[in-house]
């Protein structure tokens, strides 16, 4: 028989073979361990039957309102255009179908988890650094992005403002509340403060503020008082004890309401901490007054917004930029998702697409 280290030397030993962890029930629970879904090329029929439910993948992200984009941009082979809001990468391959051959996208997002996984996707489909450009910047960083790689302008905008549901979907994150996490909520995890950090420091003026100009949270004055009061005895640092501290302060205040309505009043309270901690609205109103001149003339921007204070800021701009003589176009009637994907994909239920044309 032979010696085994004629075989394997010291120190190069084979890794033992490891069995994959078995879930109670049919298919694990928490996030982390969604290994079908987190490796979807291995598992596609799998993930196949939740997109046939009408759910979204974990860790993945499905685009919204694709053909309508596509239609808006209408990007022509040779062209250079822009997905500000990367993401997953799902308008992206579509936008860069349609710039091929000889055309140019450049990806910018402000995530530093996710912006990699999509690179490498893009780059395993083989869009190489000719056609396709990665940036983690935010979108109110464009002109000098643009700078940076040397051009006075593109032909083509996409913002999606949407947060990611890789995003939405991973407790670790803090953005969701349906299953405990840090509350953090930050797009760029690396950057201060955190939604914890900033809800320990807010005044109650302030947040009450944030909770009706980002969220239109009819009980912004109940909720503030009652969360700064919960504060300054325990610390709001994990995403299930600010939604509980939420339902419990709406009990206090409308002890005959309908429970349902709590589930609503937390998705606003997080969306306006959210908004706060990223100024998410400074940034938009940031990109709105440079867009213009990122654009070629005749160059089309299309924005993808989710609630009423980004849509009201991006429709503000586009007639301000009208009345200017910036635009040539825009559209006054927001383009909404079909019955059909709002069925296949809730998430698009309120999604609306505004457009405009360079003068």
């Amino acid at each position: 028989m032979s010696d085994p280290e004629s075989i394997f030397p010291p120190g190069s030993e084979p890794t033992p073979h490891r069995r994959r962890p078995r879930y109670a029930g049919k298919n694990p629970r928490r996030f982390a361990d969604k290994y079908k879904e987190h490796n979807p090329e291995r598992y596609a029929a799998d993930v196949a039957k939740v997109l046939a439910a009408g759910k979204t993948p974990a860790g993945s992200h499905r685009p919204i309102l694709v053909a309508e984009i596509l239609e808006v941009l209408a990007l022509k082979p040779g062209e250079i255009a822009v997905d500000c809001t990367l993401g997953f990468g799902g308008h992206a391959r579509e936008m860069l179908a349609r710039l091929a051959p000889g055309g140019q996208l450049i990806g910018l997002d402000v995530d530093p988890i996710e912006l990699p996984k999509t690179t490498a996707r893009l780059r395993n489909a083989g869009r190489g650094e000719e056609v396709f450009t990665a940036v983690r910047s935010n979108f109110a960083g464009l002109p000098k992005v643009l700078a940076a790689i040397g051009l006075d302008g593109v032909d083509a905008v996409l913002a999606d403002l949407g947060v990611s549901s890789m995003q939405l979907d991973d407790p670790a994150r803090g953005f969701t509340f349906k299953t405990d996490g840090p509350l953090d909520l930050r797009l760029n995890p690396s950057r201060a403060p955190s939604a914890a950090d900033w809800l320990a420091r807010v005044s109650a003026v302030a947040l009450a503020a944030a909770l009706r100009e980002n969220s239109d949270e009819p009980d912004a004055e109940v909720l503030a008082h009652g969360l700064i009061a919960r504060r300054d005895q325990t610390p709001l640092t994990r995403t299930r004890q600010l939604a509980e501290a939420v339902r419990a302060i709406r009990h206090q205040h409308h002890p005959r309401h309908d429970p349902a309505t709590d589930e609503d009043c937390v998705r606003r309270v997080f969306q306006a901490i959210r908004i706060a901690v990223n100024d998410e609205f400074g940034a938009l109103e940031q990109f709105l007054r440079q867009l213009p001149v990122c654009l070629h003339a005749g160059g089309r921007v299309a924005i993808l917004t989710f609630h009423s204070g980004e849509d009201r800021r991006v429709k503000q701009a586009f007639r301000a930029g009208l009345r200017a003589g910036l635009y040539a176009a825009a559209n006054d009637e927001v383009i909404r998702a079909g019955a059909e994907e709002r069925r296949d994909n809730p998430r698009s239920t309120s999604a609306k697409l505004r457009w405009a044309v360079r003068a």
